[in-house]
């Protein structure tokens, strides 16, 4: 089975003030929270037509969070929570953008980490810590996804240019076979770099600072 990895970026206070809202929520908030619930209902329904029970619907996932509780002992409530707060994510953030496709992600990322670690690369800035991370500190947590997916991971915006560097640094002695995507996420991190550096000292209303991703 393959599996898609998707990122975007938002201000992570925007993403949290809904956690444990319990309906203490602006006019604007509201809104986005009733798109939410529509896009976890959409998403049901797909599971349902292809008969995949979680134990917990993403709807009720939703309002869980939104309650400011996980309390669900499902077997697969994970799943349920972590789609239901990647709706949260994505109604608080920039339109996704594909990072890439692997059979094995976490296998993938794992042995790039051990290469990057034995040619001096930071831990926090070796990709599989930040892809499979979770959510950013502050944020409650909520329980693991069974078999690992879907999954959540960050780096902050501020990061980004120093991961990139890094990973520039090392990328004529990394081996072959891992030379194309790590090239490719060094682009995409300095293009996102640039793009928030660019706002931050531009737009007077950006607060964006968080790269989510969404692994699927």
């Amino acid at each position: 089975m393959s599996h898609n990895i998707t990122y975007s970026t938002a201000d992570k206070a925007d993403v949290l003030a809904y956690l444990g809202s319990r309906g203490d929520l602006t006019a604007d908030q509201r809104s986005r929270f009733e798109m939410m619930r529509q896009a976890a209902r959409a998403d049901q329904a797909d599971l349902d037509r292809q008969g995949v029970d979680w134990g917990l619907s993403i709807p009720d996932a939703l309002e869980h969070l939104v309650a400011g509780h996980t309390a669900s002992q499902a077997e697969y409530a994970g799943n349920a929570y972590h789609s239901a707060m990647q709706h949260i994510i994505d109604h608080n953030a920039s339109d996704p953008a594909q990072l890439g496709t692997y059979s094995k992600p976490s296998t993938f990322f794992g042995k790039v980490d051990d290469e990057m670690r034995r040619l001096g690369v930071p831990a926090d800035l070796l990709p599989h810590g930040y892809l499979y991370g979770g959510l950013p500190d502050g944020f409650p947590s909520i329980p693991f996804s069974m078999d690992g997916y879907p999954a959540i991971g960050h780096l902050p915006l501020a990061r980004t240019k120093a991961a990139a560097d890094a990973y520039r640094a090392v990328l004529d002695r990394i081996p072959s076979d891992f030379r194309y995507d790590v090239r490719e996420l060094a682009e995409k991190l300095e293009f996102q770099h640039k793009e928030w550096e660019y706002a931050t000292k531009n737009l007077d209303w950006y607060t964006q600072d968080t790269l989510f991703f969404q692994l699927v």
